[in-house]
C-alpha cells in the first residue's frame, strides 16, 4: 500500500499522486511518514519536503503551512511550493548571496525579520536542488 500525497497552495495543486515515503520539514524538525502512520496534524516550516515515488526521491520547497496525515492520505496546505527539479542552481545561489547581503544591511527589526525569512527560503531552494 502507498501514501496518497496532495500538496496544495493558494493558487494550485502542486502534487497529487502516490508515494512510498515522505519526509516533511515540520516546525519541530524533519518528520518521516510511511504507510499506516498514526493520524497527525503538524505545522510545517520553510524547508525541503522529500518524497519517494517509483524508487526515486523528488524534492519540493515548502513555504510554511500544515500537514494532515490520516488513513494513508497526506494533505499539505502551504503558502507556496516549488519542485526542486524546476529550480536553477546558479540562480538559487545568486539569490542566496543577494539575500545574505540584505540580512547584513537590515537597519530596522522589521527589515531584519523579513530578510531572515527570505534567507531561509533561499537556503531551502538551494537545498532542494542538491
Amino acid at each position: 500500500m502507498s501514501l496518497n500525497v496532495r500538496v496544495i497552495t493558494p493558487d494550485r495543486i502542486v502534487w497529487d499522486a502516490n508515494a512510498e515515503e515522505l519526509i516533511l520539514p515540520s516546525s519541530t524538525g524533519q518528520l518521516g511518514i510511511l504507510t499506516d502512520h498514526a493520524p497527525l496534524l503538524t505545522a510545517l516550516d520553510i524547508g525541503v519536503m522529500r518524497l519517494k515515488t517509483g524508487g526515486n526521491w523528488i524534492s519540493f520547497v515548502l513555504m510554511e503551512g500544515f500537514a494532515e496525515v490520516e488513513d494513508n492520505k497526506i494533505t499539505i496546505l502551504c503558502n507556496g511550493a516549488e519542485e526542486g527539479a524546476s529550480i536553477d542552481a546558479s540562480t538559487a545561489q545568486a539569490a542566496l548571496e543577494k539575500v545574505t547581503v540584505l540580512v547584513d544591511e537590515a537597519a530596522t527589526k522589521k527589515e531584519k525579520i523579513e530578510a531572515t525569512i527570505e534567507l531561509r527560503k533561499a537556503k531551502a531552494r538551494l537545498q532542494a536542488v542538491a
